[in-house]
């Protein structure tokens, strides 16, 4: 219970984080929302491995590795994304931090709930 609610107030410390990068009335900008999309892209490679993949041999495998390699891509888009907003100036060199800021509080509650409920026991997130 106390890492469900950890895990969600995480999240919304960092979903605060993105909506001070646009909506504070110095950067009034919404074009940092965009990552939304990756935060929602980013777990789904390695849950649609974790599905194919039977973890009874020890070595590793080309699927999971695809996965890792796919989510670590989207991870990286997701901070390049305000950068790039940010050197076209579309978005302030503030509201970039932020949005930063956020991607890194963001990212590591979708690593914690992973790391909290990705084990294959009774309650786990295979059940959602």
């Amino acid at each position: 219970l106390a890492a469900l609610i950890s895990l969600s107030f995480g999240g919304a410390v960092g979903l605060m984080f993105l909506m001070l990068g646009c909506a504070l009335p110095q950067y009034n900008q919404y074009w940092p929302l965009f990552v939304l999309f990756f935060y929602i892209l980013s777990p789904i490679p390695y849950c649609i491995a974790r599905r194919l993949v039977d973890d009874t041999d020890a070595t590793s495998n080309a699927c999971k590795e695809l996965a890792i390699f796919l989510t670590t891509g989207i991870v990286v888009s997701a901070f390049g994304l305000p950068i790039v907003f940010a050197r076209a100036q579309l978005i302030y060199w503030g509201a970039c931090a932020l949005v930063l800021t956020g991607n890194t509080v963001i990212f590591a509650t979708i690593l914690g709930f992973f790391l909290v409920f990705g084990s294959n026991d009774d309650f786990s997130w295979q059940q959602w």
